[in-house]
């Protein structure tokens, strides 16, 4: 019987927590390396990742390195003698001293199908853009920004009307089976394949001020725009100058009518809300105001009536 893989860890997030159970299937796990505590929610109280606490529940050893390029990690990784490092959504960039540190280097669980968005925010990024597949790569990790050779892919279509936050949670499971499928096998498998440089993408980090919507854009583009920043940072409009939270776009049933300029209420129904733009009508089926939780759209509508000719602010009124 093959000896197990001596492996150390990697990650934080609810995403990578399938890895670690894959690394954990598969390898003797010397080290899980996780973030720090964060504070976090109403009481601020520091949350642990959602990593840490699943290395917990099985045993394994933790840290939470607060510096990854004093020297200290990689010398702490170098002395427990492993074979393997694997990373999946650590969130830092790691330095090459980190990433060689074990016999056979360091892989990473990257969500996406390298080279297309290449950095912190690839899920969203597929999303925004409209992409109909994504997938997981296990990727060699060297010193560039997801620029390593690709040791396997496995793909999968992008629902029409999937969040962000849905492809968050089946990318997950891809990437854990995927991992201990390909840990099962190495390091029996054949060499990495270097990426084509001019299919590459990039997927910058969101930010919240990303999350307002222009309704002067396509049905298209703001049915992606939604979905794909559902549940981070949300898309947003205003409204008399206040800002909502908007969900559950969909192309509407109802026709633009001539009259109808970009944000304009055109109808509610069971629907949601029907809102024009540039090229047609968007339907939004639940809007969250200030201090409230989501609410359908039609009951938001039922309270705070649409006047004729009136709806969501334009982006010039918005952004002032």
């Amino acid at each position: 019987m093959t000896a197990k893989l001596r492996a150390a860890f990697m990650g934080s997030p609810d995403f990578a927590v399938e890895s670690l159970k894959a690394t954990y299937n598969t390898c003797e796990v010397a080290l899980v390396v996780t973030q720090p505590d964060r504070r976090g929610g109403r009481g601020r109280k520091l949350i642990a990742p959602a990593v840490k606490q699943a290395a917990l529940e099985r045993g394994l050893p933790v840290i939470q390195p607060r510096k990854v390029r004093s020297g200290k990690l990689a010398q702490t990784l170098t002395d427990l003698n492993l074979d393997v490092i694997i990373v999946a959504a650590y969130g830092r960039i790691l330095p090459v001293s980190v990433l060689e540190a074990a016999r056979y280097g360091s892989i990473n669980v990257h969500a996406s199908i390298l080279p297309r968005w290449r950095g912190a925010a690839p899920i969203q990024r597929a999303v925004l853009a409209g992409d109909r597949e994504t997938g997981v790569s296990l990727m060699k990790m060297e010193a560039g920004l997801d620029t390593g050779p690709v040791y396997d892919i496995a793909r999968t279509p992008i629902g029409e009307f999937e969040t962000s936050g849905e492809l968050f949670d089946r990318l997950a499971k891809v990437g854990g089976d995927c991992l201990e499928s390909f840990l099962r096998r190495f390091p029996d498998v054949p060499p990495p394949t270097p990426q084509d440089a001019e299919l590459v993408t990039h997927a910058a980090m969101l930010s919240k001020p990303e999350g307002a919507i222009d309704w002067t854009q396509s049905v298209t583009t703001l049915v992606n725009h939604v979905r794909g920043m559902d549940p981070w940072p949300g898309a947003f409009t205003f409204r008399a100058g206040t800002s909502i939270k908007v969900f559950g776009a969909r192309p509407s049933r109802h026709d633009r009518p001539e009259q109808a300029t970009p944000g304009m209420f055109v109808a509610a129904d069971r629907d949601g809300v029907h809102i024009a733009c540039s090229d047609g009508v968007v339907c939004l089926s639940q809007l969250q105001p200030p201090g409230k939780r989501r609410m359908e759209a039609r009951a938001y509508a039922a309270g705070r009536p649409f006047e004729d000719g009136t709806g969501f602010d334009p982006p010039a009124k918005a952004a002032s």
